[in-house]
This record gives C-alpha cells, structure tokens and sequence, in this order.
C-alpha cells in the first residue's frame, strides 16, 4: 500500500503514469471504483480541493464523507493514532487537508486505507500534478523538458514545484524575497534529484530575473490560510513581485500563467494579466478533478 503525502515518494514513471491516466479518463470516463469509500477530513477550508475529490470518487462509483476535524474526537484531543486506526479501516482512501504535515504522516502510519494529501503547510502535491496536466495539454512541454518560472512565497506550491521539477528533470527558477528560504529538507532533496535527472534549478531574488525565457510563470498567494495575522508584514515583503504586464513581458510571448486560486488582484497578480489567462487558469482548477481520479485509480492499483 502507498500513501500520497508528498511526491518526494514518486518515481518520474509514477507521475507521468498518473497524469497519462488522467488524460485517458477526462476523454472516456469510467467506473473503475465501484462501492469504495473516500473519507475527507479537512482541518483548513476548500473549494477546489473538496469539489476534486468527492466528485472523482462519485464519478468513479464510489462514495465520499465529508469529515471536519471540529467534527471528530480529534477536535477533543484524541490521538492522531486512534482516530486512523478506525477511519483507515472503515474506508478505501482517506484525503486529508491539515494544518501541519506531521499530522498526515502520523495518520498514514496507522491507517490501513492510503493517505492523500490535500494540502499541508509543506507539500500540495495534488495540485502540481492538476498544473503538469495542464501544460501538457497546453503545449508546453518540449523535449521533454518545461521552462518554469514560480514567482512568490516559499510556500507548499513552492515546495511541490520545485521537488516536481528535480523528479522530471524539468528547468524552474525560483524567485522569493532576499529574507525567505526555501525549506532545507525540500532542498536538499532537490539538489541530489537533479543531479540525477539533470535539472536546472535556480533560485532569484528578482522576478525579472526567474521570468526570462520561461513557458510556463506560476504564482500564488502571499498569505496562506493561518497567515493572516501576518499579513501587513508579508504585503511589504512581496512589494515588487506581483505579476503584472512588465512582468510577463520577461517570459516568452506565448508564456502562460498558472494559479492554484483564489487570487488576489493587485497582489501576487494584477487584473489585467489574471484576466487575460483566466482561460488556462480555470481549466488548471478543473483539471485537478482529472487528476485525483488518476491518483485514486493508482493507489487502487487499477492502472
């Protein structure tokens, strides 16, 4: 049995196989887990995260309970431990969206159904597989390499693109404010794993710098749920990193621009360059669906 808490744990075979199923499954939709149960405990908020989800297991035969954290003894001070070793034997696959990552790996310990990680504070691994489905379709893979700009906080998103990146081999360029770091655990992984998949990956402090050249520009919010009180303070920190026209003029002319949502105009974004890739940034939400249907039928084993 496999968990899905962070893609440091996948093969390059592993995740292009999910997001090649994906595909197959958003052109011929199927049945392929009749009668099997999906339990989501979410600890933060969800639009897309809930809607992917329980919509791919429905479509896909099975069923989904909804779970909030203030719902279950967990919200009591029941152990982490416990709580698994009851739902993970009840249900098929347990997705959790969690304040802090330790809390999924404990919970994957003693459940006996897989454990997927919808967000933690570390990793949102299924969002970067939504993002690689929506490249691909969108052409920007070549030779099978993708030039990537994330411009932003060196958050979960961050975290992920940069680890996706070392595992396929791709080119990413990270560009954060002089005063953050990107997580040393996250780092060190991706320098030994390029090394091996041949990857360039360079860090900026500069947007303009990240942004030359590149295909694909991701950005995400600055304040992350649980940030907010932080706010103020990370507004002056990101001064200069918004991705607005000059910026995009910096990628190529066809570049397309990706956000994991919601989107705050006249911060990380301007309105004008959100609006004009409102296209590709909508199907990119839409296409998580595609690829928790993918993942679950991989941790079925049905592929």
């Amino acid at each position: 049995m496999r968990h899905f808490l962070t893609l440091m744990d996948f093969t390059k075979d592993d995740i292009l196989t999910i997001i090649d199923y994906a595909i197959k499954l958003k052109l011929n939709p199927k049945k392929l887990l009749h009668d099997k149960t999906l339990a989501m405990i979410f600890e933060k908020n969800s639009t897309r995260t809930r809607m992917a989800f329980e919509l791919a297991i429905t479509e896909l035969g099975g069923k989904a309970i909804f779970l909030n954290s203030n719902d279950l003894q967990l919200g009591r001070g029941e152990p982490i431990k416990d709580t698994a070793r009851v739902i993970g034997s009840m249900v098929d696959f347990v997705m959790m969206r969690v304040k802090n990552h330790d809390s999924l790996v404990e919970f994957a310990k003693y459940s006996k159904a897989p454990v997927i990680n919808g967000l933690s504070e570390l990793y949102h691994p299924t969002q970067i597989l939504g993002d690689l489905l929506t490249i691909k379709e969108w052409g920007k893979e070549k030779d099978n390499n993708v030039k990537i700009a994330f411009v932003g906080d060196s958050n979960n998103v961050c975290n992920s693109w940069l680890i996706a990146s070392a595992i396929l081999g791709y080119e990413i360029s990270i560009a954060i404010p002089e005063n953050y770091n990107i997580n040393t655990q996250v780092w060190d992984f991706v320098v030994k794993k390029s090394e091996i998949s041949g990857a360039k990956i360079s860090l900026f402090h500069n947007k303009f710098d990240a942004l030359k050249n590149k295909d694909v520009v991701i950005t995400d919010t600055w304040i992350s749920m649980g940030e907010e009180k932080e706010k103020e303070n990370k507004i002056k920190d990101f001064a200069g990193f918004i991705i607005d026209d000059d910026a995009m003029k910096q990628a190529n002319s066809n570049a397309i621009l990706l956000h994991c949502l919601p989107a705050y105009r006249g911060f990380e974004v301007s309105e004008v360059v959100f609006e004009k890739h409102s296209k590709v940034i909508f199907e990119e939400a839409v296409n998580r669906l595609y690829v928790v249907k993918a993942l679950l039928c991989f941790l079925n084993k049905n592929l």
